[in-house]
């Protein structure tokens, strides 16, 4: 018996940072009706910071949707968690910088500033009755057992799963297997992988990462997202038939087809 995995689609959030990418809220809804009916297992369906537009979208899909778990995605702002509560999605994702780069560069701040705003926002959100899953923003240039100490707090604390985002695509599958497999065995804690393909691997990280113990993968349709896009949801389950991700390569190619179909125009340069 094939061991199964979750596939946690983020076409609708990570997938429209695509140079060039803007989908109405039409296109949103019928492709997040694809992905639900194809049994994806999650999906990423925006980040209500943005606007009425974006939340409205989000509230639809939340209606209309039977069989995906719906999260949304936040940066570490009450407010920005405030109006994720709002839309009432079955999970709350903060991202959190994590490497040495975006925190002390691109934040000016420090590792104590960063885990003490990212625990009273999990804290906050938890309060709410929410399931939290954190993603560790640029965790590939980030200092392993920083991340593995960051990891059991957030368990201690409750939080479900921690997304491991090779944020700038640099990581290798030999690279990607070693720091899954490091968190995993030291925390326990569930791990999602989140590559970008801009050395051409996100496909293979992805792999390597459910093979060092990663039980959710993340991807987007045709593998659409910022700068080279990120890990292809088709590739991927082609490439990963070992395990059982609740959806056939069948259907997955049938929901590449009808997506095509819906952003014709914008997917031209994908294609």
């Amino acid at each position: 018996m094939k061991a199964l995995k979750y596939i946690v689609d983020t076409t609708l959030r990570d997938g429209e940072q695509s140079p060039g990418l803007a989908m109405n809220m039409e296109q949103k809804l019928e492709i997040a009706r694809l992905l639900d009916e194809a049994g994806i297992y999650q999906i990423e369906a925006g980040i209500p910071a943005m606007g009425r537009i974006e939340t409205e979208t989000i509230s639809r899909i939340m209606a209309m949707r039977k069989k995906s778990k719906i999260s949304l995605w936040n940066r570490l702002k009450i407010d920005d968690i405030k109006k994720s509560m709002e839309c009432a999605p079955d999970i709350i994702h903060m991202s959190v910088p994590v490497s040495y780069v975006l925190i002390y560069s691109k934040l000016n701040k420090n590792k104590t500033w960063v885990t003490k705003n990212l625990f009273s926002c999990v804290e906050y959100a938890l309060s709410g009755g929410f399931e939290v899953t954190v993603g560790f923003e640029d965790a590939s240039r980030a200092d392993i057992t920083f991340m593995i100490a960051l990891a059991k707090q957030l368990k201690e604390m409750g939080v479900s799963r921690i997304r491991f985002a090779d944020t700038v695509g640099v990581m290798t599958p030999t690279r990607t297997y070693q720091a899954i497999r490091d968190i995993v065995e030291n925390t326990g804690v569930e791990v999602e992988m989140h590559a970008h393909n801009d050395l051409g691997m996100a496909v293979a990280n992805s792999i390597v990462a459910a093979k060092a113990g990663s039980n959710y993968i993340d991807t987007t349709i045709l593998g659409i997202g910022e700068r080279a896009g990120n890990c292809d949801f088709l590739k991927f389950i082609r490439a990963a038939s070992i395990y059982d991700f609740g959806v056939t390569e069948k259907t997955a190619a049938a929901v590449q087809q009808s997506t095509l179909g819906i952003l014709a125009k914008q997917l031209a340069a994908f294609v």
